[in-house]
């Protein structure tokens, strides 16, 4: 247990909150041809909106030309020297580059420019763990942690000693210190434990989550999961249709733990809604393997409804970031109805661009439906495309049912969709269409006649 404590003192020391909220940040983003600034510089503003979530300040963002990248530095020779001139010049005491960048040009870079030096993994690292709110999103979260730090020991280090000197805290690394053994081979061995622990409490909750998977199964409850890149909407789909009270804010990932809620369709078709993390551009290969078994609920369920913000000038590039997720989940070919969101937030100067974007997006994704999220527009014809996803699922059958047995016939009329009822002698004769395994319940009711 002891160990235990001090495996989690040294491992919070990378992650100083104090110091993330101290630092004042320079973004730099970098493209290689003319033509690619435009894309880079949204890019480079959604890392700026990424770093004020982490509550990081961001004083500026420096967007370059690079024609060849360094294995040393990233940079070339000239544009650290560039970059430095900025960086004091605008006062940072902190560089996030928008590319994810190796420990060893990390730790050049820092030692050049003479301040710490982040990358967009460690950026969304740190907005995931702010986030975490559930046993489960904490674990996966510190899993990709653990990984991300396991080769960045000796940066670590080097920050650790700044903050402590040499004296015989967390920065010195006193309680990890052993006879004739390396502070850097005692880190890792460190590491690897918390990292086995960690992966073995997940294989727990993986398995739990399989056992309630397989309750909703059997249960023949069709699952739609609402999938999409960050910041779409689809924590206020998921508010308008179930009053679920998922957290929603103008930020990116406010949702990171899935909600599941129960919804009635208006054909009477129960079924359940989970709402997921959102997806976004450069998502870290760590984090799609860390949150695998979260998002398993989007690839396992029946039913995919892929939100896009079409008021978004690159909603056509977040709706393919969303598909190069779910392909690398092996889910791409998965049922998926495309919900084209946000057509309330047209304005005047931008209305032409976002009709324009709509149907490109309808002619990339024609099995679509437009509608407001936050107003309810449009969620008629979104009803109806999610009826006809699932009407396989369901079976229109003609039974006979005796009055006596009138609580049968209350059931079915609060379960099914009724297409007609008529009273033939002392039965009840009535035409419905019903979810697969409760037609199977009431078969021996069933008329001889087929319905009309």
């Amino acid at each position: 247990m002891k160990q235990d404590t001090a495996e989690e003192v040294h491992f919070n020391a990378w992650y100083d909150v104090e110091r993330i909220k101290s630092a004042k940040a320079l973004l730099v983003g970098v493209f290689r041809d003319p033509a690619e600034k435009a894309v880079a510089e949204d890019h480079l503003a959604e890392l700026d909106l990424l770093a004020q979530t982490h509550k990081i300040t961001v004083i500026e963002r420096w967007c370059t030309i690079i024609r060849e990248f360094s294995a040393a530095t990233f940079l070339s020779a000239g544009k650290v020297e560039q970059l430095q001139e900025r960086a004091q010049a605008s006062g940072a005491n902190l560089v996030i580059f928008d590319d994810e960048i190796s420990p060893v040009q990390q730790r050049n870079l820092e030692r050049l420019l003479k301040m710490p030096v982040m990358d967009r993994t460690e950026v969304i690292l740190g907005v995931f763990a702010d986030r975490a709110k559930t046993r489960e999103a904490k674990l996966q979260i510190e899993v990709a942690q653990v990984k991300y730090i396991a080769p960045r020991l000796k940066r670590m280090w080097l920050h650790l000693s700044r903050q402590a000197g040499s004296g015989g805290g967390v920065g010195g690394g006193g309680y990890l210190r052993g006879k004739g053994e390396k502070q850097i081979e005692m880190d890792r061995r460190a590491l690897k434990r918390r990292l086995e622990r960690l992966e073995r409490e997940l294989v727990v909750v993986a398995q739990n989550r399989r056992t309630q998977r397989h309750r909703r199964e059997r249960e023949g409850i069709p699952v739609f999961a609402i999938i999409g890149y960050t910041n779409a909407g689809k924590s206020t789909l998921m508010n308008h249709l179930t009053k679920a009270g998922v957290l929603v804010e103008d930020k990116l990932f406010a949702t990171l733990d899935t909600t599941t809620r129960k919804f009635l369709l208006p054909n009477h078709q129960h079924i359940l809604m989970t709402d997921t993390v959102g997806f976004i551009r450069k998502l870290p290969h760590l984090l799609v393997a860390a949150f695998k078994s979260t998002l398993e609920e989007a690839v396992d369920a029946d039913i995919l409804l892929h939100l896009i913000d079409s008021s978004h000038p690159l909603a056509l590039e977040q709706a393919q970031t969303t598909m190069e997720v779910l392909s690398e989940l092996n889910a791409k070919d998965a049922p998926i109805i495309t919900v084209i969101n946000k057509i309330d937030l047209s304005q005047p100067e931008s209305a032409s661009a976002q009709r324009a974007t709509i149907q490109k997006l309808r002619m990339s994704y024609p099995k679509s439906v437009q509608v407001s999220a936050l107003t309810g527009e449009g969620f008629e014809e979104l009803f109806a495309a999610m009826c006809e996803a699932i009407k396989d699922r369901r079976r229109r059958v003609l039974l006979r049912i005796p009055q006596s047995e009138y609580g049968v016939v209350a059931h079915l009329i609060s379960e099914g969709n009724i297409l007609s009822q008529e009273y033939e002698e002392n039965d009840i004769v009535i035409d419905a269409e019903l979810p697969l395994p409760y037609a199977e319940q009431l078969s021996n009711y069933a008329c001889v006649r087929e319905p009309a």
